[in-house]
């Protein structure tokens, strides 16, 4: 059984200072994904960022810290806060899947490049099987240490590139739908 891990899909990532973003069409994929998951009644573990920074508009006390309308917790479904970029760290998200007895997660959420990479990457390291829907997922433009500018679609396909094989398996959101409505063999 593999639950389907929800990461900061906040109002407050709509905000401009974060720049240029890519794949528009992330959210209304994860609202397929969910809508097929609590359909089938699977788990469904969301996750907030309540940051700590000051400037940061994913504040606990700010509008931006709620959720996305397409990826609102129902009541039943659990929810985890962070305040570091892993799901893992800080949370009882581990034990929680460990004591319902939950190996494998399909990952969907914002940003690729910081919280869905590293949670994703310890997910993997802890010993969970991973898949990583790569249009369920985006990230933003990103300026270099030398100062070149990354585009949003260039971040989010290396960090997918550096993730898939070794991390998870990168699927797209009917890849996912196909296996989880194919009949049993």
């Amino acid at each position: 059984m593999a639950a389907l891990l929800v990461i900061d899909v906040q109002k407050g990532l709509d905000e401009p200072v974060w720049g240029q973003r890519n794949n528009p069409g992330a959210e209304a994929n994860m609202a397929r994904l969910l809508a097929e998951w609590r359909c089938r009644e699977l788990p469904v573990i969301h996750v907030r960022h309540c940051s700590v920074n000051p400037s940061s508009p994913l504040r606990p006390e700010l509008p931006g810290n709620a959720y996305k309308p397409e990826a609102q917790p129902l009541p039943g479904e659990i929810e985890f806060t962070k305040t570091v970029n892993s799901a893992f760290i800080g949370t009882g998200l581990e034990d929680y899947l460990r004591s319902h007895h939950i190996a494998a997660l399909v990952v969907v959420g914002l940003t690729t490049d910081h919280c869905v990479s590293t949670s994703v990457r310890m997910a993997a390291n802890l010993g969970f099987e991973v898949a990583l829907v790569a249009d369920a997922t985006a990230t933003f433009e990103r300026r270099g240490h030398d100062g070149t500018l990354y585009s949003a679609d260039d971040m989010h396909a290396i960090n997918l590139a550096s993730l898939n094989g070794e991390f998870c398996t990168v699927r797209s959101t009917q890849q996912v739908i196909d296996a989880i409505t194919a009949p049993a063999a």
